[in-house]
């Protein structure tokens, strides 16, 4: 029978194609670690390799199974640097921070890259990204923004794309332009997941499917978790749930961090279509973007409906559909042989949200859809601070993280109200 997750609608095409997805058991007893991690996306299994590799005793709880929160369901691009342009942070908050939390971005991009090679995980890399104008008038932006990143942050693998080359790389006349990206690129996010929860248990890291957490608390310098048939005590806690389940333990994350859903459709191999020919991934200029990439295997998987409620679409291919049709008319009537959705965590000014939430318990999370790459090196991260090897999550922890307005009972619906002006806005 086809495992279906509870917590995200639709079968996935990675989920199709991952091959062999290990199970790992419930926890149950009472047990002591130096650090206990709660939640098994990119964030606390990358945690865990690297916390396990030190010589910690770590114990890692999903409440579901590895890969069944964004971390597996994503649109599997890297992309270059934070979720903000560097220009932009070097704007707020001068050259050299800024400068720095480009340099961790870079060197997440070739960690991910490395820990695959060296761990024979294979994540189906493509080379080639392309971010592109779907207004006339951000053009000029697209434009700069390769001349920013050359001067200022040394950065030599963008171009800008005219409406020509944009229109031949993509197979498609509806953007106007854009840039090219020559050093980033895309993955199988759930191969990487799978791979990671080796590398981790393979280095002593205990990890736990299907064992949720239902309360926890600090006390007498320990922090206490309890699951439904046991019971952690930790010296210290790593929360990266993100999108999933932070409310009910602690309430600054879920204050921080919003989910909200997001759906990818994957079409049967396009054969000689004039779609994406070298094989790249695509971002473009709407609030609710639309981001889209080409399989090894040809075909187009393509993610751009989002959803501000817990709400799913009764049928997501039908949405999807209609998007693609705009961009590629020529696919109007191509078959999508797989549907999917999830929830990503944002943030109001999407940045990541890095906090210690409770005496000895960091959260991370809300990387707001920029999560495929910075995620699995902030646990590298986190792990680092840990051991006392060096503090550069503290670039992080100190961006300016505001909660999100309206409290417990209205951030929902204020949120909603903002997210659909922004999104009709896409459409002047």
């Amino acid at each position: 029978m086809t495992y279906q997750s509870p917590i995200s609608p639709g079968y996935s095409w990675y989920e199709a194609t991952v091959g062999e997805r290990p199970e790992y058991p419930a926890f149950k007893g009472n047990e002591n670690c130096d650090v206990a991690i709660i939640g098994g996306g990119f964030t606390g299994l990358g945690a865990a390799v690297h916390l396990a590799k030190a010589g910690l005793r770590v114990i890692l709880l999903e409440a579901h199974r590895f890969g069944d929160g964004a971390s597996g369901r994503n649109g599997g691009q890297l992309n270059t640097g934070q979720r903000s342009h560097a220009e932009d942070h070097e704007k707020a908050l001068g050259f050299e921070r800024a400068k720095a939390l480009f340099d961790i971005a870079e060197e997440a991009k070739h960690h991910l890259l490395s820990f695959a090679e060296d761990n024979n995980i294979d994540i189906e890399y493509q080379k080639g990204h392309m971010s592109v104008a779907h207004k006339k008038r951000y053009v000029k932006d697209y434009e700069e923004h390769p001349i920013a990143m050359a001067e200022r942050f040394g950065y030599k693998h963008l171009h800008f794309m005219d409406a020509a080359e944009t229109a031949e790389r993509l197979g498609s006349s509806r953007y106007y332009g854009g840039t090219y990206d020559s050093e980033t690129g895309h993955i199988h996010p759930l191969k990487l997941v799978v791979g990671t929860a080796r590398v981790a248990a393979q280095n002593g890291a205990q990890l736990h499917e299907n064992s949720p957490v239902t309360d926890l608390r600090h006390e007498s310098g320990k922090t206490i978790i309890k699951t439904a048939a046991g019971q952690i005590t930790a010296d210290r806690v790593l929360l990266a749930v993100n999108a999933y389940g932070s409310e009910k333990l602690e309430p600054q994350t879920a204050s921080h961090i919003m989910p909200i859903r997001s759906f990818i459709g994957a079409t049967a191999p396009l054969g000689d279509a004039d779609v994406l020919r070298g094989g790249e991934s695509v971002d473009d200029s709407r609030f609710v973007v639309r981001y889209f990439r080409k399989s090894k295997d040809g075909r187009l998987i393509f993610g751009g409906r989002e959803a501000y409620t817990a709400d799913n679409p009764g049928d997501i291919s039908k949405h999807i559909r209609k998007q693609i049709e705009e961009i590629y008319p020529a696919l109007k009537d191509v078959e999508i042989t797989h549907a999917w959705g999830g929830s990503v965590g944002i943030t109001l000014p999407r940045e990541p949200f890095v906090r210690d939430v409770m005496p000895g318990v960091t959260a991370i999370g809300g990387y707001s859809g920029h999560g495929v790459m910075l995620s699995n090196f902030t646990g590298k991260l986190y792990a680092e601070a840990i051991t006392g090897n060096r503090d550069r999550l503290r670039y992080f922890r100190e961006l300016k993280v505001p909660a999100f307005p309206g409290g417990r009972q209205f951030r929902k619906p204020l949120l909603t109200a903002a997210l659909t002006w922004y999104a009709m806005l896409d459409k002047i």
